[in-house]
């Protein structure tokens, strides 16, 4: 797994396009405040543009949304360059506070202090451990303490007013960071789940198959697979692709974390490690039993 070259391109030219709620020639990353632009979750930024991606398909529509993802995409070279990317996957329907939501949070605040923790920006795992990321520098017992905050709203299930609540007050609480740990590469093509606001940058998309591939490719320093459903098994094997047709000494580490989860619940493990025989990613999976073990195999 390689690291994309980075492009540059000249400033971008703003187009009128008063249809759109986003810039199609958008210059950066989104920040979770841009996106939550309104007291209102359904008026905000994020809910007009799933709203707008919605709608019938049109050229026009068509057009400006590949324009948008093509920027996001500059941007994000730009971000990535000279950063160590690692990424969690994991599922998205983990509830605040419960057993998967904590070992993604753990597995995030231990990652954060070396890489950035990239995930796929939305709940359940992917917010945990972006904001175990996003608490690096503070003790264990401060992150606990800000998890307790959460688990009133447990999902963003009614109401993503009342779930990103209590998120927001925790990024205003805890204020300037010594460093970015924490990136999420969302899509509206899932607009239903809310993007978490716990990325220090969010490239959110609306091609997810473009998500879906440069989440995985920009992870050089490897990627731990948490307990998930049908999304993380496709990012397993997703990723297994790429390490399996690397040059030689570019295979980036895969980790999955719950022994018995991926031989028993979901024998992946079994037909990952035989698909890794002979090939650049042999040596570069793992299976351990805790998200410490994760942390400490990438270092």
């Amino acid at each position: 797994m390689t690291r994309r070259h980075v492009r540059h391109r000249p400033d971008p030219v703003a187009l009128p396009v008063p249809e759109a709620p986003i810039d199609p020639e958008r210059g950066g990353l989104y920040t979770a405040t841009e996106l939550y632009d309104t007291t209102s979750y359904a008026d905000s930024l994020d809910a007009r543009a799933y709203a707008w991606s919605r709608e019938p398909k049109s050229p026009e529509r068509a057009r400006l949304r590949a324009l948008h993802d093509f920027a996001i995409d500059e941007a994000l070279d730009a971000w990535i360059d000279q950063r160590s990317i690692v990424g969690v996957m994991g599922g998205h329907a983990a509830l605040r506070g419960d057993p998967t939501y904590l070992d993604a949070v753990r597995l995030g605040h231990e990652l954060g202090a070396k890489h950035v923790v990239a995930t796929g920006g939305g709940p359940g795992a992917m917010e945990a451990a972006n904001l175990g990321a996003f608490l690096m520098s503070r003790p264990w017992g401060e992150v606990a303490g800000v998890v307790d905050r959460l688990v009133g709203v447990p999902t963003f299930l009614p109401s993503v007013q009342a779930w990103v609540a209590p998120a927001l007050e925790v990024v205003r609480d805890v204020g300037e960071r010594p460093q970015a740990s924490s990136l999420g590469v969302p899509t509206w093509f899932y607009g239903h789940e809310p993007p978490n606001v716990f990325c220090d940058a969010i490239a959110k998309y609306f091609r997810n198959a473009t998500r879906e591939a440069i989440l995985l490719e920009i992870c050089d320093a490897g990627i731990v697979f948490l307990p998930g459903a049908a999304g993380t098994v496709q990012e397993v094997f997703q990723d297994a692709c790429e390490n399996y047709y690397a040059l030689p000494g570019r295979a980036a580490p895969m980790v999955l974390v719950g022994r018995a989860y991926w031989t028993e619940l979901l024998p992946v493990w079994p037909l990952l490690e035989r698909l890794s025989h002979g090939s650049p990613m042999e040596g570069h999976v793992h299976l351990v039993d805790t998200p410490t073990d994760a942390a400490e195999l990438l270092g």
